[in-house]
């Protein structure tokens, strides 16, 4: 068979090559390409239907990142061997694409759209991440499907003050700062990111070197779209309108919906009623052998509804609830509510509300990680849960979808950056923030209860974090802009920019932003960072009412944790043949003991809420590690009684011999009633044979000696 291959190479500025090929694989598909860095190689097919379904008025798109476990010649851990759904992770990165391709399809194309990425072959050196976005892109750009296009990502990461565009995985790991990018030529789209207290310039710094970078490979989308013969999209009608009724409407309606828009209501219901209220009045006129496309007008209504919000803050300068542009609702902070975890939170912002718990277990509760390219433990956990009621809606609790895995990552990021180094933290960590109300941001609301709970748990955080949600209404007629700090739901909806930053006092920790208007100037950019950051130290300041600083210590009711550095050739005797010596250690105590061997040692760590069997744990450890010193004193046990003496435990699993002539000055005859096995006995070790190790111990030279009489010396 012979393949009609068109390959199209793009050199970046570092020299690096980024390789895509379309017509060999997945043909059937509208379109279809492989991107390959180095030994990473990504397969990327899009497919859409030819006619959107009767009733849909929005972009039905899908978008699903996998990585083959083959791709990295592994065959999967699970009992089904077999990959299965999307790991957290696949489904962050199927988001990444998803945030970027949505908003550059046209408006008015309704057709389901299916876009799937594979990784097919791994490189240990080259994260495949960032360059989903690309090969989306380049699917899109050789098939005939409508797109605005082309768009690509990249990660842009600051090392050691210098940019890199796509660094390599063990470059990546002295980054101060890293963002994965979303731009077409001329604008940016998307950006999600953490940095360590980085400032807003730094952060502006890597958004203009990240477009520069994608601006080359959109030039080089052009020119395969080119090369495939694909410049001609696909004809299509999917919305019809009637614009004599779109007239009347506007004209009939639209001072009524600025009036209410203009009550500055704060409750977010009576808003919603109000607004309904319009919808309902106009239903109410039409006869009953009205011939109105009732669907179609209730778009226009909302259409309406939405332009008189955006001109009540372009007009007026405030906002749907009587705030002004820069103004945060009402922030009510409180730790310590919940008595039994190690340590909870409740933050309230306007009609937003996070309870959040932490919770500090051993390293038996560590995450397992098995995915194609990453194996291994994770002692760090966020997980975000928004439950129906959060806003007053009935929603079948059927698990944790794609959104609360997105904003539970964004809050991980941005509290990960403060805490103690993982390696030497002796504890597993998870935060839990259940949503009880929303509007507004709740991922924001999670960062400050996130940061609440871990403080008034007792962990030695860097310093406190905080977040805040900015939006921006535009009007590219006029030029008129505003930026609002603290974004109201109806405002995320309405606005042409939702952008989340949070920090501490000293710079950015995380950030994540979607832009839905073109043209958005690194001007407004920079107004919004600032504008974010003084939102940001505001709500700081608030949580600092309710907490000043970290605790001194944790709750009683958390286990106490240690760690014990061993050499690595004393982690088989704490273990013992088949787990013996550590099983009895914790039955004997009562404390969890765990052994990890690293490159420099053996680490036991020791847990247990009870002072008194953590000491006891620790002592057999040590007794176990110590390495015995002649002239030292040990308090032994008798373990066995011979003729000629007997064998005592001087330190765990350590024993020597106490000889019959060692036990006491006096002469002693027999064994018989000397000892019994049990008894303490404190003992000297006082040689070591160097042939065979065994130890010598004498109780006799801790007593005193007597004196020998008169009688006795002359003789």
């Amino acid at each position: 068979m012979s393949f009609n291959i068109i390959t199209k190479h793009i050199s970046m500025p570092d020299g690096k090559e980024i390789q895509i090929e379309t017509g060999k694989l997945a043909k059937q598909a509208d379109g279809a390409v492989v991107v390959k860095s180095g030994n990473m190689m990504l397969l990327a097919t899009v497919v859409a239907n030819k006619e959107a379904k009767e009733g849909v008025d929005f972009l039905p798109l899908s978008v699903d990142y996998q990585e083959k476990f083959a791709s990295n010649g592994r065959i999967p851990g699970s009992f089904l061997k077999r990959e299965a759904r999307l790991s957290d992770y696949e489904i962050l990165i199927s988001r990444l694409v998803d945030r970027a391709l949505r908003p550059t399809f046209p408006d008015d194309y309704h057709a389901d759209v299916q876009v799937l990425i594979n990784l097919i072959s791994a490189d240990s050196e080259v994260l495949p991440d960032a360059f989903v976005g690309l090969a989306a892109a380049a699917a899109l750009a050789v098939s005939d499907i409508p797109f605005n296009g082309p768009i690509s990502e990249v990660r842009v990461a600051k090392i050691n003050g210098v940019y890199k565009v796509n660094p390599s995985v063990s470059e990546l790991v002295g980054a101060s700062l890293e963002l994965i990018v979303a731009a077409n030529a001329n604008d940016i789209l998307m950006v999600e990111g953490e940095g360590d207290e980085v400032s807003e310039t730094e952060m502006l710094e890597a958004l203009r070197i990240a477009h520069d970078a994608i601006k080359l490979q959109c030039q080089a989308l052009n020119e395969l779209t080119v090369a495939c013969g694909k410049t001609e999209k696909r004809t299509y009608s999917h919305e019809s309108h009637n614009e004599e009724l779109r007239a009347e409407l506007w004209k009939n309606y639209y001072e009524k919906y600025l009036a209410v828009a203009k009550q500055a209501n704060p409750k977010k219901d009576e808003r919603k009623a109000a607004f309904k209220a319009i919808v309902d009045e106009y239903i109410a006129t039409l006869p009953e052998d009205h011939l109105v496309n009732l669907s179609m007008a209730k778009t226009y209504l909302h259409d309406i509804e939405k332009e008189a919000a955006r001109q009540l803050v372009l007009q007026e300068r405030y906002r749907l609830d009587g705030r002004k542009l820069n103004e945060i609702r009402q922030i009510t902070c409180e730790v310590d509510y919940l008595p039994t975890p190690h340590g909870s939170s409740v933050f309230t912002r306007g009609e937003t509300q996070s309870l959040t718990t932490v919770t500090l277990g051993t390293k038996m509760d560590e995450q397992i990680i098995d995915q194609p390219m990453t194996q291994g433990y994770n002692k760090f956990m966020l997980h975000y849960n928004f439950p129906g009621f959060s806003t007053g809606e009935v929603k079948p609790n059927r698990g944790v979808g794609r959104r609360e895995v997105g904003h539970g990552n964004l809050a991980m990021r941005a509290i990960r950056k403060v805490l103690p180094k993982m390696e030497d933290f002796p504890y597993t960590l998870r935060i839990v923030s259940d949503i009880l109300e929303s509007n507004g941001s709740s991922s924001m609301a999670t960062v400050c209860a996130g940061t609440l709970a871990l403080m008034d748990a007792g962990v030695k955080i860097k310093a406190p974090v905080s977040g805040i949600a900015m939006g921006l209404i535009s009007d590219a007629k006029t030029g008129k802009y505003a930026v609002l700090s603290d974004i109201l739901g109806d405002e995320d909806h309405l606005g042409d920019m939702d952008f989340k930053v949070t920090g501490t006092e000293n710079g950015i920790t995380a950030c994540q932003m979607d832009i839905k208007v073109q043209g958005l100037s690194y001007e407004v950019l920079v107004e919004a960072l600032s504008q974010a950051k003084e939102g940001r130290l505001h709500i700081l300041n608030e949580m600092k009412k309710a907490i000043p600083q970290v605790r001194e210590d944790f709750k009683p009711q958390t286990p106490r944790a240690t760690v014990i550095k061993i050499m690595k050739d004393q982690i088989g005797a704490v273990i013992g043949p088949g787990g013996k010596v550590v099983q009895d250690i914790q039955k004997q105590s009562g404390a969890t003991v765990t052994i990890e061997e690293k490159e420099d040692g053996g680490y036991v760590s020791v847990f247990s809420a009870n002072s008194a069997a953590m000491d006891h744990a620790v002592r057999m450890i040590k007794g176990i590690v110590t390495i015995p010193e002649v002239g030292e004193v040990y308090d032994g046990k008798v373990k066995n009684i011979q003729a000629f003496g007997a064998f005592v435990e001087f330190l765990p699993g350590k024993d020597g011999l106490l000889h019959i002539s060692e036990i006491s000055w006096d002469r002693i005859e027999t064994m018989d009633g000397v000892f019994k096995e049990g008894d303490k006995v404190k003992v000297k070790l006082v040689e070591v044979d160097k042939k065979t190790g065994k130890f010598r111990l004498s109780a006799k030279v801790l007593l005193p000696k007597p004196e020998r009489s008169s009688e006795n010396s002359d003789n």
